[in-house]
């Protein structure tokens, strides 16, 4: 278990309790992203923490694998009554029985990966998901990559920052299209993020 997710699993239940509510940009970008797939439609949603973003979708009409590296949001997730996964996106076997996904949601989540080791899993969760199939995701815009610790998590978490240019040519090496990232500032500390709207190509990345 790596520093990040060791920061994360000490302190799951207080992000939960404390953590940011739902602001209505994400709002927004999760009703879209339900309109767009239509009810029914299965998403793969990696990094769920506290359910929030599930719940929503759920009401709208899909249905939703949660998953999490954190074993302290999967045990959360499953004392709520929810079936809940294990899962790191890098390593683990992200398929499940049936179909491919209708869509992948990463919201403030892949944020936590490498720089080296994004393209690796946009490409695996590209590999789950049906032609034509949704990424909804976010990421920390900016340069470098650092640690941080603020907010409910007292324990350091490393971020890696991306722009724009740079974050389009990874998601499209990783077998997604019609690329859209949007800009756009949240939360208490006004940070900047870049908001990855793209679908699943029929071409084998």
């Amino acid at each position: 278990m790596n520093e990040t997710v060791r920061a994360y699993d000490r302190d799951a239940a207080a992000y939960v309790a404390h953590g940011p509510a739902m602001t209505d940009a994400v709002r927004a970008r999760v009703e879209d992203f339900a309109q767009r797939l239509g009810a029914g439609a299965r998403v793969l949603e990696i990094g769920s923490g506290g359910g929030r973003d599930a719940l929503l979708m759920e009401r709208l009409g899909l249905r939703v694998r949660r998953t999490d590296i954190t074993p302290g949001f999967v045990a959360l997730l499953r004392a709520q009554g929810h079936e809940a996964d294990l899962l790191d996106p890098l390593v683990d076997d992200l398929a499940a029985a049936g179909d491919p996904y209708d869509a992948v949601w990463a919201n403030a989540s892949l944020l936590h990966v490498a720089r080296v080791d994004l393209r690796v899993v946009l490409t695996r969760l590209a590999a789950v998901t049906r032609v034509g199939g949704l990424l909804g995701a976010a990421l920390k815009e900016g340069d470098g990559d650092g640690w941080s610790t603020h907010g409910a998590i007292s324990g350091p978490r490393h971020f890696t920052y991306w722009r724009a240019d740079h974050l389009r040519a990874v998601v499209a090496a990783a077998g997604w299209t019609g690329i859209e990232i949007h800009a756009g500032v949240a939360g208490r500390r006004g940070e900047a993020w870049l908001e990855v709207s793209a679908v699943r190509d029929g071409v084998s990345p």
